[in-house]
């Protein structure tokens, strides 16, 4: 059975959801920030984000994933299975001003637990960038118009999205975890009909 985990990692080159996903994101940055990206795959991002100087660590539960990362920056990335609610030793001493999710909320069976995760990983003022696919009144709609929800939902997908978020469930997800929602970017494709959307919090 395919490890869901290891998500066939091979290369260091970005996912291509970072066509639409970089800029927003890094819109949302600034280089005094100490950073953590939670479920870093294999390490693009934080890589990217190191090498025009910004301060970077990334986790993730790929050992593939890890391996590749390392080859640029040994010792910004480090291995955690998200779901033991724990940072590695190594970065349990820092407290992040940002964590960045990219496409990861998705996957998870526990998004309550995974924000409050982030919270106790947080600085008090800490906050909290998240891109999850977007779904909307409009998308929605042409999806069942078009007969496409299996093609989109894809339950064939071994380790694929079991939650499917819009822009209110998710601020609201993040309001009651005692965040304050302070941005929000659709991204890909027109307006409503967007293929992701980024989400910024802070700790209230």
């Amino acid at each position: 059975m395919t490890d869901y985990k290891d998500y066939n990692f091979y290369t260091d080159s970005p996912a291509h959801t970072f066509d639409y996903l970089q800029a927003p994101i890094l819109s949302l940055l600034n280089k005094e920030m100490c950073i953590l990206d939670l479920g870093c795959g294999n390490g693009y991002l934080v890589n990217y984000l190191l090498s025009q100087g910004y301060n970077a660590y990334g986790t993730d539960a790929s050992e593939k994933g890890i391996e590749i990362a390392r080859r640029a920056n040994p010792d910004r990335f480090f291995l955690q299975d998200l779901s033991t609610g724990k940072l590695p030793d190594e970065l349990q001493a820092i407290k992040f001003n940002t964590i960045i999710s990219t496409e990861v909320i998705e996957h998870l069976y526990d998004p309550e637990g995974f924000i409050e995760f982030c919270k106790t990983a947080l600085n008090s003022k800490g906050e909290i960038i998240i891109s999850t696919p977007y779904h909307g009144y409009l998308k929605n709609l042409s999806l069942s118009i078009l007969n496409k929800w299996d093609a989109h939902l894809g339950p064939i997908w071994h380790g694929g999205h079991i939650k499917f978020w819009s822009k209110a469930t998710l601020s609201t997800l993040l309001t009651n975890a005692g965040f304050t929602v302070t941005d929000f970017i659709g991204c890909g494709r027109v307006p409503y009909f967007w293929k992701s959307m980024v989400i910024k919090a802070r700790i209230s």
